[in-house]
């Protein structure tokens, strides 16, 4: 007897699994793009570390602006120059260079009224400060730069090289296992006769992991049979997560379920309310997150982004796990069945969807899945979508 859940129970019975212990490690910010952060980041050193310009141009005192200036020397990049100007007198100075104490703003040559090697005539325009870059004005010593539980990426790698930070906490990546059932599987690497077909899921779920930035084992196809189901799952206990499609439903050669209980498995729910993916099971193994998807190829597809990839990002210690909805309006009209949720595909473009082939396709099938790049989730008393409704979609 399956242990039906509505999808909104489904998605936060899938989460609660979930325990917030994920051990951490330190490794270089080299290696460290898409990794999760374990430990706040605090910023170390002012940015920027001391006044500078942000222009080539003229350094000066404010209170000279209008005048003519003599200049009294050339600062570049890399000098620190002591404030030494008189009166009427002004810097040279390059982008990036330190700007001593004695000046407070700078104007770019395009700027000036005109200048010559020796001295410079300053419009009236120039803001005080203006193109003047001060001392820890974007971050400033002690501030928080990235709280933990943030997905590294190439801009927060720029900011730590900044910080001349080059070693930082992670958590540790967690182990995913799949598996396949069915002894008419064939591997892509084999040859498929007309009675056999090839396995889609491993390599549909493995790459769609991989997308979400997830690296998972493939561990196999498990037979049809409840004494080698249950062998295979004794030492599967090693990984964080299991993921297997397949072998959930009621029919007479579907062990997975019996299979995982005698291994310790406890069930958070067993079917959701939803088509397609009403087998959809999900529970734990002692410490380890077991999420067992349909055996059709759509159903274990989207039921793993729907279901799964939320779960395993919150398992990574990731803050940021829902999935994002997108307000767009419906092409066409097509109909729905009341008393469940439909999940149904679809194309977005331009804050426009429309439903793949009038929501007419299988749960068995791959091509939907190809076409399409969004998905509307119903409520349980739609019937109709009609045509300009206003509706959320979520884009995968």
């Amino acid at each position: 007897m399956l242990k039906i859940v509505s999808f909104n129970e489904a998605l936060e019975k899938s989460q609660n699994l979930i325990k917030n212990d994920n051990p951490k490690e330190y490794i270089s910010i080299f290696d460290s793009l898409g990794r999760v952060l374990a430990e706040d980041i605090i910023c170390i050193k002012n940015l920027p570390a001391f006044n500078n310009s942000a222009m080539d141009g003229f350094a000066f005192s404010h209170k000279n602006i209008g005048k003519t200036l003599k200049i009294k020397s050339t600062i570049y990049a890399g000098m620190s120059v002591k404030p030494s100007l008189k009166d009427n007198e002004c810097y040279k100075i390059m982008t990036g260079a330190q700007v001593p104490s004695d000046v407070d703003t700078i104007i770019p040559f395009e700027n000036c009224i005109k200048y010559s090697d020796e001295e410079v005539v300053l419009d009236t325009k120039t803001k005080k400060g203006s193109a003047l870059r001060l001392k820890g004005e974007e971050q400033k010593e002690g501030s928080i730069l990235f709280t933990k539980n943030q997905t590294i990426t190439s801009s927060y790698l720029a900011m730590l090289a900044s910080q001349g930070i080059n070693t930082i906490a992670v958590y540790k990546k967690i182990s995913i296992a799949i598996f396949s059932t069915g002894d008419e599987l064939k591997e892509p690497w084999e040859v498929a006769n007309d009675d056999e077909i090839y396995n889609v899921n491993s390599t549909a779920l493995i790459s769609l992991l991989h997308e979400h930035g997830f690296q998972a084992d493939y561990c196999g196809v498990i037979p049809d049979n409840l004494q080698e189901s249950t062998e295979y799952f004794k030492n599967m206990k090693k990984y964080d997560a299991i993921v297997t499609t397949g072998g959930i439903s009621m029919g007479e050669a579907d062990f997975v379920e019996e299979a995982l209980k005698a291994n310790g498995f406890k069930e958070a729910f067993h079917g959701i309310n939803i088509k397609p993916g009403r087998p959809t099971m999900m529970g734990t193994m002692e410490d380890t997150l077991v999420a067992s998807m349909p055996g059709n190829p759509l159903a274990a597809y989207i039921n793993a982004f729907l279901f799964l990839i939320p779960a395993l990002k919150k398992l990574q210690g990731i803050d940021d796990i829902a999935h994002k909805n997108i307000l767009a309006t419906n092409v066409k009209e097509f109909k729905v069945k009341s008393g469940r949720v439909n999940i149904v595909l679809g194309t977005l473009e331009d804050t426009k969807f429309k439903v793949f082939q009038q929501n007419k396709y299988g749960s068995g099938m791959i091509t939907p899945i190809l076409q399409s790049n969004a998905i509307l989730i119903t409520s349980e008393d739609d019937n109709i979508i009609h045509s300009n409704n206003s509706i959320k979609v979520i884009q995968f």
